[in-house]
């Protein structure tokens, strides 16, 4: 079973910058795609930043310009880099992964989550 840590949340004053990791002991990393989403108390989960298995890169229009999302395969670890953060940035970011689906922030198409990790950007 495949399970995913993250880390690397906290909170920053508006304009700086975090990184988000997710990691995963499975040996078959490099066949997964990945994303991040994100969840605002009393908003929708949204998709913010996905890669595929392929290294293609798909962010939401909010996000983008800002923020990147990168995978290292040796350790099996996945990055999101938030700069320039904005107060409505703020939530919960939650980490999903899935076999060969592409750069897709489509959250039915991930089966495996991560437990989350606070975002909290202040103005």
């Amino acid at each position: 079973q495949v399970e995913l840590v993250e880390s690397g949340g906290g909170s920053v004053q508006a304009g700086g910058s975090l990184r988000l990791s997710c990691s995963t002991s499975s040996y078959v990393y490099e066949h997964y795609s990945w994303a991040w989403f994100r969840q605002a108390p009393g908003k929708e989960r949204e998709g913010v930043a996905g890669i595929g298995h392929d290294g293609r890169t798909t962010y939401a229009d909010s996000v983008k310009g800002r923020f990147a999302i990168s995978r290292d395969n040796a350790k099996n670890t996945q990055y999101l880099i938030m700069n320039s953060l904005k107060p409505e940035d703020s939530g919960m970011y939650y980490c999903a992964a899935e076999l060969r689906v592409g750069a897709t922030l489509n959250s039915d198409d991930f089966g495996i989550w991560g437990q989350g990790t606070q975002v909290t950007v202040y103005s």
